[in-house]
């Protein structure tokens, strides 16, 4: 009992004294003066786990049943060696022996029915004092002698050819092996081995063995979770676990698309990308099952299932109709469909196997347990290769290279954390008990690893060694200490080296595009307005091509664009669509009986806020959830925060144009445009113009009313910073004049553009009239745009003439924060 713990000299006469004082020194924690609330509940755990055991094992046997360690227990507590079979047993190339394993041999030796043979070298066990990779041998040639004298042991002072080589990537030191094995290989392929301390490394190295080599043994098996079916797995997993919402019956767009995608899913459903493209054009991040449930084998996916027996029965029918795939392949002798068809089965038996311990009342699990059981299982799962063990080029983990010797070694992966395994001891025991007791530990682990290590070595002749210096991802970068063991140790000379990339990094170089004859063809008949009227050069796409020509490139001439992609989030852009359509709907009902706009109706609506919130959810319903007006839109709460912010947003409109009242209403959301010859480009014509948010009228002035729901107001020194390419260019101003100059030549009112912040619209003095001037000096407010009409009808005509200019090349932006957010910066390598 713990809390009880008299002196452990007295209790523990049985211990050495070095596993006495690790105790000691653990339960000096434990005094009475010391408790913690932490330390009470470990105590109170611990002084369970006694009956806990015992009773455990009492079921267990009672069962017929036990784990490995309790299996080995009684196999040796009930030994009777008169019964033995044999009169020799022979045991060769041990290492560490747990407890029962060393009864055992203690058993056999004092009947003298034993030999033991140990593979190790003089040089870490004698010549070496505490050397790590000796921590078990000395100990075993001490306790179990070997016949076998310790002068044939001395291998590793022969003479070798070690080289290390850094990599700087992973996959790198797969492109070395052809060279290695054209340079290194001997004719007896069973004298070669490539040694794999990362096995994720295993199907790179399969893609880079070279045609010379006909034959391979690989021991180690490929491993389960790198083949389709596992990922697939996985996938209808989540799908059903995480992804269906019981109380709405509905599935997460999010958790739906990877399925629908899957290529299992798109071989065995002729429906699955029309299913897909349809959910993204109606942006239905929470699709119904009528939705989903096109033909046979979607109805199979999407059929919810909410317990650990349904969900085995509906991975074995999944598995199955995967199956059929396999059995139509032409190319069924192909390596790799056979060894997916192998990673099949033995999902297909594993799910198999837990449904039936499932059924049979031998296992008793919740949902999410069995979610985790079975991704331990099939991680830990190997497909095994098939072929001749003593034939051909050998490629092994670490492990499969125990009591095996190769003339030429090419180890990979020989980084710290790859070899010896980083990881800690996941248990209840404390590491202080289990290095008292003998149980494993890490210092331990690392020691079998170094043995491994300095066994393989030893009687190699030409070594290679190769490691990573990325500290990418999870590689640490670090190489291995036995690297540096060995270059500290000196006893062979050691050549260094390096491995340049597959493909090295080369000088980021400026990209442009010129505007051949072929270009400038398709820009003129995409803008040539005789030939399609409704092509329009809009302030976005002129904006576009000043902020940086390459974008305007790649969407306009190369007419690239992003997937779609349907989330439940809500960018700045929707924001500001559900908020101009909300502010349409807004004064759509108060300009129904009349277009003149009083103070009376602003003050009635903005106390309101329930009917502000109706308009609110009117534009969610259509631009958002695509929903009928009659359906209710089921916010999730980022989404009710952004409903709200939307309402405010509105309150603060109506606020702002309270102060403005009396005014009317011209028109909300008004198409403008014009046509321009540009003679430059052959006489072509083209429209410029775009969508107005607001147009009103007061006292005489017609004004043009741009909403902001980002973004701050800018001050442009002149009209030439508009259309100069920098940094911190005025574009919204762009856009208003743009407007103002169209609507200046279209009737006679003054026209005065105004750019109206809503989210800085809240202050009772604040003003969306746009302003120019110096800095430090009185700002002129541009309430008559006829002033500014020519100068900025000038410079728009050359502007677009520039864009047909063959001589003017499309560059990318000399100004990187404009590629923070661009959907081509991976293309432009910014």
């Amino acid at each position: 009992n713990l809390q009880n713990l008299k002196d452990i000299g007295n209790d523990y006469n049985f211990l050495s004294k070095e596993q006495e004082e690790a105790i000691r020194l653990f339960f000096n924690n434990f005094s009475i003066e010391r408790h913690t609330e932490l330390k009470e509940k470990f105590i109170s755990l611990w002084n369970k786990l006694g009956t806990i055991y015992h009773q455990y094992r009492k079921r267990l046997t009672l069962s017929g049943i036990g784990y490995e360690g309790m299996l080995c227990r009684n196999a040796i507590e009930h030994l009777d060696v008169s019964t033995l079979e044999y009169d020799t047993y022979v045991f060769v190339g041990f290492n560490r022996l747990d407890k029962a394993t060393t009864r055992l041999f203690s058993i056999l030796q004092d009947t003298r029915k034993a030999l033991f043979y140990w593979d190790y070298d003089l040089y870490y066990t004698q010549k070496q004092e505490n050397h790590e990779a000796a921590t078990f041998i000395r100990q075993n040639l001490k306790q179990f002698p070997s016949p076998l004298p310790s002068e044939l042991f001395n291998s590793y002072q022969a003479p070798k050819k070690i080289r290390f080589f850094s990599s700087p990537t992973e996959n790198a030191q797969a492109y070395y092996l052809p060279e290695w094995l054209q340079s290194t290989v001997s004719e007896n392929e069973r004298d070669n081995a490539v040694v794999l301390c990362n096995e994720t490394l295993l199907p790179s190295v399969l893609h880079a063995i070279p045609s010379m080599i006909k034959n391979v043994n690989i021991t180690m098996g490929f491993p389960l979770m790198q083949t389709p079916v596992y990922n697939y797995i996985k996938l209808l997993i989540e799908l059903q676990t995480t992804g269906y919402q019981a109380n709405n019956k509905r599935y997460l767009y999010s958790l739906v698309q990877p399925v629908l995608k899957h290529p299992y899913t798109r071989s065995l459903s002729p429906q699955a990308e029309s299913v897909n493209q349809t959910l993204t054009k109606k942006n239905r991040f929470y699709p119904t099952l009528t939705e989903l449930k096109q033909d046979e084998f979607l109805s199979l996916l999407f059929t919810p299932h909410d317990n650990v027996r349904e969900l085995c029965l509906y991975l074995t029918e999944i598995l199955k109709d995967i199956a059929t795939l396999y059995q139509k392949k032409e190319e069924i002798n192909n390596a790799f469909t056979q060894l997916y068809q192998e990673a099949l089965f033995k999902s297909y038996t594993t799910v198999n196997r837990l449904l039936s311990l499932i059924e049979n009342d031998h296992l008793q699990i919740q949902t999410n347990t069995f979610k985790s059981l079975l991704d331990k299982i099939l991680s830990a799962s190997g497909i095994p290769f098939h072929g001749e063990p003593a034939i051909g080029l050998q490629i092994m983990g670490v492990l499969e290279t125990r009591n095996l010797d190769f003339k030429n070694l090419i180890i990979m992966s020989l980084n710290e954390g790859q070899l010896p395994k980083s990881g800690k001891d996941v248990s209840f025991i404390p590491y202080n008990l289990r290095k008292a007791f003998g149980m494993t530990t890490v210092d331990q682990r690392n020691a079998i690893y170094a043995y491994h290590f300095y066994r393989l070595i030893q009687r190699a002749e030409n070594i290679t060694l190769l490691y990573n210096t990325s500290s990418d991802g999870l590689n640490s970068g670090e190489w291995s200490r036995y690297l540096l063991q060995l270059l500290i140790d000196q006893t062979h000379p050691i050549s260094r080296q390096y491995l340049e990339a597959f493909q090295s990094p080369q000088v980021r170089k400026e990209i442009y595009i010129e505007k051949t004859p072929q270009i400038l063809s398709i820009l003129k008949d995409k803008y040539d307005s005789r030939k399609h009227p409704e092509a329009i050069f809009s302030p976005s796409t002129l904006n576009m091509y000043l902020d940086c020509r390459m974008k305007f490139y790649y969407n306009c001439v190369a007419h690239l664009k992003p997937p779609n992609e349907v989330s439940p989030e809500i960018d700045s852009a929707t924001f500001g669509s559900i908020f101009h359509y909300s502010a349409e709907l807004i004064y759509k009902d108060l300009t129904a009986r009349n277009s003149l706009i009083e103070k009376e109706e602003l003050e009635k609506l903005l106390h309101n806020t329930f009917k502000i919130q109706t308009y609110v959810d009117t534009a969610f319903k259509q631009l958002f959830f695509q929903i009928s007006p009659e359906e209710k839109p089921e916010y999730n709460g980022i989404q009710l925060i952004n409903s709200k912010v939307v309402a405010s947003y509105l309150s603060q409109l109506l606020r702002n144009d309270l102060q403005y009242a009396p005014f009317e209403l011209i028109a909300m959301e008004q198409p403008v445009e014009e046509t321009i010859t540009l003679k430059a480009a052959d006489g072509i014509e083209i429209k410029t113009g775009g969508i107005i948010d607001r147009i009103d009228s007061k006292n005489g002035f017609l004004r043009i009313v741009d909403y902001k729901t980002g973004g701050s107001p800018k001050t442009p020194v002149n009209m030439e910073q508009l259309f100069t390419p920098a940094e911190d260019r005025p574009n919204y101003i762009f856009q208003t004049f743009l407007y103002a100059a169209i609507m200046s030549r279209k009737q006679k009112l003054k026209v005065a553009p105004a750019l109206l912040y809503i989210h800085r619209a809240a202050s009772e003095t604040y003003s969306p009239v746009i302003e120019m001037g110096e800095a430090r000096k009185p700002k002129i407010p541009v309430d008559d745009f006829s002033l500014y009409e020519n100068e900025f009808s000038e410079r728009l005509q050359l502007l677009l003439e520039e864009i047909y200019n063959p001589q003017e090349p499309f560059t990318q932006t000399e100004h990187i924060t404009k590629c923070q957010y661009c959907n081509f910066k991976a293309i432009c390598r910014r």
